[in-house]
């Protein structure tokens, strides 16, 4: 018999919640890590992923859970599954390094007989074309030897209403008994599970939902753009839109898009699909739209400066919130980071709020941290609330800001307060 029912490969927010699962519903679960400081913590019973807390690695550490260096544990596991980075390089193409880096781990220690799933978002045809042919090369045959299948992640962080057993869980296999198989194992704790034909619809299904929130995010970026411009009030034709009750889902525009999901996926397609011979226009147009905001936001503050006959030179802003999404610690790609760097650029005194970031630098930049709300805008000339943090009491920004701007249509607008 194997000593472990699952081996997780990369223990961050993907990796951790899938272990912390499977354990719950009574599998033998290992982590395997290639850093020894998350080891390290794991198995003192210190989290650091937001959706983990301390008791709930120590109950799994109680039920038999533990996070290891010594890859030769994946050799005795029935089922491992990789959940590594995927993220761009510095020319925006896929970096696959840390993928090929784990698949060539699992080939080392391969077992007749085990289950192998890709949870890493890729391109359509990863798991057959990169990681089969590393998996094979030691003679094991997938499909005969031993079990491939893909199951993309679909983790939220900081959802308080779906986690990782009630969000309905794709799989595709690289042969229908490998479907088969891997629809087994994720039955075992996850409530729902939806089995695709290949590998590849598996894949495309994740970058399809991303890409599906990153073009609309871009749209209604682009309507705030020139809605200021028409003098129409966007947040509120939104919210009247959404009250259709078919037909319609609200997306809000921001400062820029963040997390590892939006900015990166949809990068993935439109490579995939430019190895085609032609670009994926839809795509590349939401990642300029995006990737504009952050100065679009930057030109706003200039704005609100200029009619107090004030320049962003040597003018105080407060930036509240700078991860990417609400109430969470995860700063990965944070637009708050783009604000902030051309702000730097025309010479603003930066300091930012928040309560889940103690220490914030920007292109190795440190940016002051300010603990108190209330200071911090009374002090600013301007205010730029980027996250809305529930932890922040929105009115001493509205009472007390000299001049804000609020990105996230979440304050009353007034004389010194002024939305996206």
């Amino acid at each position: 018999m194997t000593a472990y029912d699952l081996a997780v490969i990369g223990l961050g927010y993907v990796g951790m919640p899938l272990a912390k699962e499977a354990t719950a519903a009574g599998l033998r679960v290992v982590g395997f890590e290639v850093d020894p400081q998350k080891v390290d913590a794991l198995n003192a019973g210190h989290s650091y992923i937001d959706d983990l807390t301390d008791a709930d690695l120590e109950h799994m550490l109680v039920s038999g859970f533990r996070a290891t260096l010594d890859e030769s544990v994946l050799a005795d596991s029935r089922t491992i599954i990789i959940c590594v980075p995927t993220p761009l390089d510095e020319d925006h193409r896929p970096d696959l390094s840390a993928v090929e880096g784990a698949t060539g781990t699992v080939a080392r220690n391969l077992s007749a007989g085990s289950l192998v799933v890709l949870e890493s978002t890729t391109w359509p045809g990863t798991t057959d074309e990169i990681a089969r042919p590393i998996l094979e090369a030691n003679g094991l045959v997938a499909g005969v030897d031993f079990h491939l299948a893909f199951s993309p992640e679909r983790i939220d962080p900081g959802n308080p209403k779906y986690g990782l057993r009630n969000t309905p869980k794709v799989v595709g296999g690289y042969t229908p008994a490998c479907k088969d198989r891997a629809v087994g194992f994720y039955s075992q704790f996850i409530e729902q599970v939806v089995p695709v034909s290949g590998t590849r619809e598996a894949e495309m299904a994740k970058l399809l939902e991303n890409t599906y929130r990153h073009v609309n995010i871009a749209l209604v970026n682009e309507m705030a753009i020139f809605c200021d411009e028409l003098g129409v009030d966007l947040w509120e034709s939104i919210e009247a839109a959404a009250t259709k009750p078919f037909g319609f889902q609200k997306f809000l525009p921001g400062p820029g898009v963040g997390g590892h999901c939006i900015p990166v996926d949809p990068s993935y397609l439109s490579y995939r699909v430019r190895k085609l011979g032609y670009p994926f226009r839809f795509v590349e147009l939401a990642q300029e739209i995006n990737e504009r905001m952050p100065s679009y936001v930057v030109a706003r503050v200039q704005r609100l400066l200029n009619r107090q006959k004030k320049a962003v030179n040597g003018s105080k802003v407060a930036l509240l919130g700078v991860t990417y999404k609400p109430d969470i610690a995860d700063e990965r790609e944070t637009p708050a980071v783009p604000v902030a760097r051309v702000l730097l650029e025309l010479g603003a005194e930066l300091v930012f709020v928040d309560p889940y970031v103690k220490e914030w630098h920007v292109d190795g930049t440190s940016v002051p941290r300010e603990e108190d709300l209330a200071r911090a805008v009374a002090d600013a000339d301007v205010t730029l609330l980027l996250q809305q943090h529930a932890a922040f009491d929105l009115s001493i920004v509205e009472d007390h800001g000299r001049l804000v701007l609020d990105t996230r249509g979440v304050l009353a607008e007034g004389e010194r307060v002024e939305r996206l």
